[in-house]
């Protein structure tokens, strides 16, 4: 066991940041390193079933931090894209699907166990894939997780299925109650309600953490084994204990302990997905499997990308949402050994499933590289609506009206300026309109939507993007076409700061006065006196600016950067020493400007 662990970490410690650092993603690091170490290349894991079933631990971790994450009130207004996009997606791949493999001549059995197989997507993949780059909370992102439930929830009728087509006298698989299931839910919803929460308070209140990590790790474990006793998936019922506790006052703390287990099995997980790959097939029978790989995974991802534009989820994410559940997903491993077990299907068929499934799942993380760089880039996030006309002319232009673009826009709208608001996310412009701002649709990255919004005229344009990028280029492009027009920009950090300075723009940093201020509060609440720490913060702010001035100019050379760096802790540390505050009052306050004064 110590011998297999050793490989294990070793390869995912090797294979994954080197992954990573090539841009191609953890989750076919821990892919390919599984291939590497398995029975199919060096061999030095013999079995992969060893460790796939303790490591399938880590999906039901990951669909229980899901839960978390998601209230009843959230998971209701869920429920078109659960049930509307979720079932259409399981009938349809399950017909067409059945039906291409009968026109080849297979009998139907085995067209529809095939079917079947093919609905599942791989919730693990799809999830760590948008988890890794922060894309869970896009409309995507909540379609491709909503299509995921809806196909675990699929898995009790699909197994149910299996048994059902199984040859006369073939051994039947546990059976499926649904009062068991439903009151499996009854009880889970009453613990969730009356007892858990006194009984989280009770362990936290013992001040062990490792007593708060083991009852976590028990109520994962218990609300698993529960769903399987009643013919439930365990990640199924590990996502319903979640979903229960999301308004739990111990739901940041669950998701914390929780973390760290998740991570190293979920990889563990993915290892042996890909130690699970027979790479002799692909040898012995290249075309086939290769060839219903890349047809399967085109057809599943072409049926997506149109249920994604029925249910007018279109451009970026109407992409992602097709990407991200293109795969056949890891329970379709378990299909073809229940059918072989049954009799209902050949030995033969059955591992040339595994490696397609298999295959697929590999195929995932290399299209979303090619399409996060070479198409979605390319698209807005809604292409399949134009722009509005805009009517309007006004001294000021908002380009991006979210949470940052809102505050702009509502101060110089107080202060009586007329100002034009953009954006191009429709859900937004929705709901910017709901609350009586009149907001237009439209990319205004590009110059035609500028033009229309009447950019010639300005007098300054706010671009308020929470795209680094797409600032950058539309930054260049107005000093280019409209050099008259004032610009101020968002910028994300440090990096996106440098190159703005490089344009002359001026620009506010999105969190750094909140920080500030933040840093400001926390010395009130240490002791000192309100009027000091205020001075403390201006002086930190004044010094910051300057020394931001100063790294600009060396941005390129990181020697001299750390050089600077270490400077300016060492001068902060000197400048804030309390008898040595400048006065806030001096005409250096905060508002001062900076040589060069880009740098607001």
């Amino acid at each position: 066991m110590l011998h297999d662990a050793l490989i294990y970490l070793a390869a995912a410690v090797i294979a994954v940041p080197l992954f990573k650092r090539l841009g191609l993603g953890a989750v076919l690091g821990y892919l390919i390193a599984g291939v590497l170490i398995g029975p199919s290349v060096l061999q030095w894991i013999d079995d992969p079933e060893t460790v796939l079933g303790f490591a399938e631990f880590g999906v039901v971790l990951l669909l229980f931090l899901v839960g978390l994450e998601l209230n009843p009130n959230k998971l209701w207004t869920l429920r078109v894209p659960i049930f509307g996009m979720g079932g259409l997606q399981v009938l349809l791949t399950a017909a067409l699907v059945f039906g291409a493999v009968l026109a080849f001549g297979q009998p139907w059995v085995i067209a529809l166990i095939v079917g079947i197989a093919a609905v599942q997507s791989s919730t693990s993949v799809a999830l760590a894939i948008m988890g890794e780059r922060g894309l869970l909370p896009t409309a995507g992102g909540r379609s491709a997780l909503s299509v995921s439930l809806f196909q675990d929830i699929m898995v009790i009728p699909i197994l149910l299925l299996v048994a059902w087509v199984a040859p006369a006298g073939a051994s039947e698989g546990a059976a499926f109650s649904p009062l068991a299931a439903a009151g499996l839910i009854v009880g889970m919803v009453v613990l969730a309600r009356f007892a858990m929460r006194p009984l989280l308070r009770f362990i936290a209140n013992t001040g062990l953490r490792e007593v708060f990590v083991a009852f976590a790790l028990l109520l994962v474990l218990g609300a698993a084994l529960a769903a399987e006793h009643v013919g439930f998936s365990p990640a199924l019922g590990t996502f319903l204990a979640g979903v229960l506790l999301a308004e739990s006052e111990y739901r940041h703390e669950l998701n914390i302990v929780i973390e760290p287990f998740k991570g190293l099995l979920l990889g563990l997980f993915f290892i042996a997905v890909g130690m699970s790959v027979q790479l002799s097939l692909f040898v012995e029978q290249p075309v086939l499997i290769l060839g219903a790989t890349l047809a399967l995974v085109a057809l599943k991802f072409t049926l997506l990308l149109g249920i994604a534009r029925l249910f007018r989820l279109c451009g970026q994410d109407g992409v992602l949402f097709a990407t991200v559940l293109s795969q056949v997903g890891e329970f379709a491993f378990v299909i073809p050994t229940a059918a072989r077990a049954n009799g209902s299907l050949p030995a033969g068929i059955a591992d040339a499933m595994n490696a397609i499934v298999a295959a697929s799942i590999l195929t995932t993380p290399l299209l979303f590289l090619l399409v996060s760089r070479f198409v979605m880039p390319r698209m807005n996030r809604s292409e399949a609506r134009e722009a509005d006309a805009i009517d309007e002319r006004n001294e000021v232009i908002v380009a991006g009206v979210g949470r940052f673009g809102q505050v702009v826009s509502r101060l110089l709208l107080g202060r009586g300026y007329g100002v034009t608001l953009i954006d191009h996310d429709p859900e937004q412009v929705e709901l910017m309109r709901r609350f009586g701002f009149r907001t237009y649709y439209g990319d205004a990255a590009r110059r035609d939507v500028l033009e229309a919004a009447g950019i010639e005229e300005a007098k300054l344009l706010v671009l308020a993007f929470d795209d680094p990028e797409r600032v950058h280029e539309t930054a260049s492009l107005v000093r280019e076409r409209f050099p008259h027009v004032k610009l101020i920009a968002r910028a994300r950090g440090r990096t996106e700061a440098f190159e703005l300075a490089e344009l002359g723009v001026a620009f506010e940093r999105e969190t750094f006065r909140a920080a500030a201020a933040v840093g400001e509060r926390a010395l009130v609440a240490l002791g000192e006196h309100p009027h000091d720490a205020h001075r403390a913060q201006q002086a930190f702010v004044r010094h910051d600016l300057q020394m931001l001035h100063e790294a600009a100019k060396v941005r390129d050379d990181d020697q001299t950067l750390i050089s600077l760096a270490e400077r300016a802790r060492a001068d902060l540390a000197q400048l804030l020493k309390r008898e040595g505050l400048p006065d806030a009052e001096d005409g250096d306050g905060e508002g001062a400007p900076i040589p060069g004064d880009w740098t607001r």
